[in-house]
């Protein structure tokens, strides 16, 4: 049966949930507790890389979780040994640490802009700056770089940022002159905002700037990043490399874990005693990123994430007409509306859909990346009811 909230529950309320209960998932379908089957397209928010309960990721967790699941950081991590291998020759040379999400992730990324600034720098350089519309997490270092004043008012004072438009790399430069920023924090698509996908060379831009001044550029490919845009990272698309990188979401496929990537000047100034976490890159965790990983990086795996992308985006632009702009990369996607999409993701629940909703009024696709051609044009039948639904 599903479990709506009730007055009764013993949960804090801090979520707006919708009024349905998944209790099984497969593939790109879930199940609610009434048997009821709804195509998956939001993936628990960009998560789940291969879809629910993937062969290979459960027969990976049943056997690591019968041979050893936590033994802490005290200790030699063969699997985050692994799991680095096969992350770091994809992206760029560098280190590895791993954390259990993807605000704790930035969290690290932050310590290390500080770090750069105050040891690398002697202190010289100290202000961080990040764009207006992007998000990177909720703990208090990482809401501090986070731009929607709505998460940062009630917990303010925070730390320092100073914000500049996205996609606006003269601004950038105007706010860098002074020569005292230690690093610059940016998703290479902005996701929580609305699916804000930045003008062509904006990267290459920040990635000179931050050159020139000796600022740590930072990718945020919390959501991007394994493959969401149709390239391992998006910042690829550019052909530029960020000195720090972060990482969760889809790494573990539903498991918790995040990691960092930081070039070796930089993860040099991590010192054992400043940064540290007890579960992070635990046994369990790393077996799923590195099957997440293997599989990722199978042949014809990205072709059909950038295929598929197309598809999806074709179809929307179909549904919605030329007064609703589709936008993003790959398999994240947002279509802008004119009003709060609200009602139009209950709608595509009543169509056995589901489909999330990101900034101001937009809409957010992202499905498992093994979705099908099959099953986008299913999605887009199901949104496009739900559409008419709604008059």
């Amino acid at each position: 049966m599903n479990v709506p909230t009730t007055p009764t529950s013993f949960l804090i309320q801090n979520y707006r949930r919708q009024d349905v209960s998944f209790v099984r998932g497969a593939g790109c379908y879930l199940y609610d507790g009434a048997g009821r089957e709804y195509l998956d397209a939001f993936a628990g928010v960009a998560v789940c890389t291969l879809g629910h309960s993937h062969p290979k990721l459960v027969e990976t967790l049943s056997r690591q979780a019968a041979t050893l699941i936590h033994t802490s950081n005290h200790y030699g991590q063969l699997g985050q040994e692994e799991l680095a291998a096969s992350i770091v020759p994809q992206a760029f040379p560098g280190r590895m640490l791993f954390c259990n999400s993807g605000t704790e992730a930035n969290e690290a990324a932050y310590k290390l802009v500080r770090l750069w600034g105050n040891v690398a720098h002697e202190g010289r350089k100290r202000r961080i700056i990040a764009f207006e519309g992007g998000f990177h997490g909720r703990t208090l270092g990482s809401l501090s770089i986070t731009h929607t004043p709505s998460y940062r008012a009630p917990f303010e004072p925070l730390p320092p940022t100073d914000f500049v438009p996205f996609g606006d790399a003269d601004a950038l430069a105007a706010a860098m002159k002074k020569d005292d920023v230690a690093g610059v924090f940016l998703e290479p698509v902005q996701g929580e905002s609305g699916v804000h996908v930045p003008p062509p060379g904006f990267l290459a831009r920040v990635r000179e700037l931050c050159t020139r001044h000796q600022a740590l550029m930072v990718a945020d490919e919390i959501q991007t990043g394994i493959g969401r845009t149709g390239r391992m990272f998006c910042h690829q698309h550019e052909g530029i490399t960020p000195d720090v990188m972060s990482l969760a979401k889809g790494l573990g496929g539903g498991i918790p874990i995040g990691a960092v990537l930081a070039t070796e000047p930089v993860a040099a100034l991590l010192k054992p005693g400043l940064h540290g976490t007890t579960f992070g890159g635990n046994p369990f965790a790393c077996a799923a990123g590195l099957t997440v990983m293997k599989e990722v990086t199978s042949p014809g795996f990205l072709g059909n994430v950038v295929e598929r992308g197309l598809q999806l985006m074709e179809g929307l632009r179909r549904i919605f007409g030329p007064t609703h702009e589709v936008r993003g990369k790959g398999l994240l996607v947002g279509v802008q509306l004119q009003r709060p999409p609200t009602e139009l993701v209950k709608a595509a629940l009543a169509q056995g859909l589901v489909v999330g909703v990101a900034g101001n009024n937009t809409l957010r696709i992202a499905p498992a990346l093994i979705i099908t051609s099959a099953q986008v044009d299913e999605l887009l039948e199901k949104l496009a009811a739900a559409h008419r639904a709604q008059g």
